[in-house]
């Protein structure tokens, strides 16, 4: 995968990019959701995470760097009268708000300064679903930079006061052309 370092290469990429089908972390564990509530996409790209839980009945709340991805998130969202608000923040120097949100949702993005700030944003009773790219991986799919994997369980112990609820990582184990590979998925709930 290119390296992207700027907002720049981001808009780059989102200006023509189809959008991609919601995280298989929150598709496969929807039915975990509440009826409905406010929800936080964070790093969102196009946001399909966003409009599943929105046709979920939740409130979003759509958060990425990208000027290009927000401006096309805010259209989709008004052409589909879905309750989508995206807004560019930096989420490494955004003050989150305390909790406020009764779902977060952050693929495919590994930032562990805002672990706590994820926490603090949530109800309790709140639920984060989390997948993103390990660095046990079968295939050159994800960042080639280490640090924007996961390593071995990390995500287990990345949000303290979280309660797992369901958690996923396969790495090289058995037979490497099936299930899941080169991630990790975890779904948390505030206590």
């Amino acid at each position: 995968m290119m390296k992207m370092d700027t907002v720049a290469e981001w808009d780059s990429l989102y200006e023509n990019a189809n959008p991609i089908p919601a995280a298989r972390v929150l598709e496969e564990n929807v039915h975990l959701l509440y009826d409905s509530g406010e929800a936080l996409d964070i790093a969102c790209g196009l946001a399909e995470n966003s409009f599943l839980l929105a046709r979920q009945g939740y409130q979003v709340d759509a958060w990425d760097n990208s000027p290009v991805a927000i401006d096309r998130v805010n259209k989709k969202a008004t052409e589909t009268s879905l309750t989508v608000k995206a807004e560019i923040k930096d989420v490494i120097n955004h003050t989150f708000p305390t909790e406020h949100y009764d779902v977060i949702v952050l693929t495919h993005y590994l930032e562990q300064s805002i672990s706590s700030k994820i926490v603090s944003s949530l109800k309790p009773g709140g639920l984060l679903f989390f997948q993103t790219f390990t660095r046990k991986q079968v295939s050159a799919s994800g960042p080639e930079e280490l640090k924007y994997r996961l390593m071995s369980n990390e995500a287990l112990s990345m949000f303290p006061g979280l309660s797992i609820v369901v958690y996923r990582e396969e790495g090289k184990l058995g037979d490497v052309n099936k299930g899941f590979r080169n991630e990790a998925l975890l779904v948390a709930k505030k206590m």
